[in-house]
């Protein structure tokens, strides 16, 4: 009897301590960020590769170059939002470091959205999801002085911002 009381108590004391791991999935979606692809504007229905992009968001001053032979996507880039805000803005400034400051062109896009909170599980914990502006979702202006937008036409493809699997953004140039 005493015997079968240590051995239940071992077996108490044993499995009280166990408890699953809470590691989040590396394939469990989390908060997406906004998937822009870029289009030729004389010929719409065609992917065009931007050649050294650099993407700069507000109050940074480092940003990141995309360069059409460094990336094997330079025709689609993803940029994440503000969580905490309900806009965020970006410069795309087009041939970043070019010697021929003429041909470099930046302009300035802010994108407006509501936030909303979803939990994910334990271990993920929440991720948020966007909803574009549906009467106003973005501002679109020209930083440089020769008043020239490189980008001509932003198409809002997808309002909703719940993964990264599709495009919401297309911007014509």
């Amino acid at each position: 009897m005493k015997k079968t009381f240590l051995l239940l108590l071992f077996f108490v004391f044993a499995f009280s301590s166990c408890e699953k791991d809470d590691i989040c999935d590396a394939n469990t979606q989390t908060t997406p960020r906004l998937v822009i692809e870029f289009y030729d504007f004389s010929n719409p229905s065609v992917l065009k590769n931007v050649t050294n992009l650099k993407v700069v968001g507000e109050g940074m001053t480092d940003g990141i170059v995309f360069n059409g032979l460094q990336t094997t996507s330079a025709n689609k880039i993803s940029i994440p939002l503000k969580t905490a805000k309900t806009s965020t803005s970006y410069s795309f400034t087009l041939n970043s470091g070019n010697p021929n400051s003429a041909l470099v062109d930046k302009d300035n896009i802010q994108f407006k959205y509501t936030t909303q909170e979803l939990f994910v599980s334990r271990a993920c914990g929440y991720k948020t999801i966007f909803t574009l502006d549906p009467t106003n979702p973005y501002t679109h202006t020209d930083a440089t002085t020769a008043n020239q937008k490189w980008i001509q036409f932003i198409s809002v493809e997808r309002s909703n911002i719940e993964n990264e699997n599709e495009i919401h953004i297309k911007i014509f140039f």
